[in-house]
């Protein structure tokens, strides 16, 4: 099994049927139920991107994704399972930042990026300042609290005044990149 697919079809406001493929064998859901406080899809080698829908799964109370071949980024949609206790999305290719958004889900208890290729600063507050520092090894990109890393200005300084003073050769060759 290759891919996490999820098939959404509209019929009345609000209701969703779903086929879901895991490990060669396929369901067909009539609705998605909130019953579903439990996904541990770990260790089946899934490749493409997460569904942004994961994020209407709002009863969820585990998801492990962990031990996969995701890409792409972690979906902001995840922020909206709010009852989420356990979070894996370890060992798996996922890049980009860790959504701000993650951080409004306060039950939190158990929270895993780590050995991906994401970067950028871990969001703070809530639940984030609890999580240890194994939780985000393997991402040389990623600082912040709690990590030793701190996170430093990515933007660029702007030119003082006595440099853009230097003469025209330094102006031309500025322009010349910009071209």
């Amino acid at each position: 099994m290759e891919n996490l697919v999820f098939w959404y079809t509209w019929t009345i406001p609000y209701m969703y049927s779903m086929i879901m493929t895991n490990r060669g064998m396929q369901r067909f859901y009539e609705k998605i139920l909130d019953i579903f406080i439990a996904i541990d899809f770990s260790g089946n080698n899934f490749k493409r991107q997460i569904p942004t829908s994961i994020g209407n799964l709002k009863g969820l109370h585990l998801l492990n994704l962990g031990s996969n071949n995701l890409t792409g980024h972690i979906p902001s949609s995840i922020g909206n399972l709010t009852q989420l206790e356990s979070l894996d999305l370890s060992q798996n290719q996922l890049s980009g930042e860790i959504p701000l958004q993650l951080s409004r889900i306060t039950f939190l208890a158990f929270f895993n990026v780590s050995h991906n290729h994401l970067t950028g600063p871990i969001p703070q507050g809530k639940q984030f300042t609890t999580f240890p520092n194994a939780s985000f090894d393997g991402n040389s990109g990623l600082c912040g609290s709690p990590l030793s890393r701190a996170c430093g200005s990515f933007e660029a300084s702007p030119p003082t005044s006595s440099s853009s003073k230097q003469g025209s050769t330094s102006e031309f060759d500025w322009k010349f990149v910009l071209m």
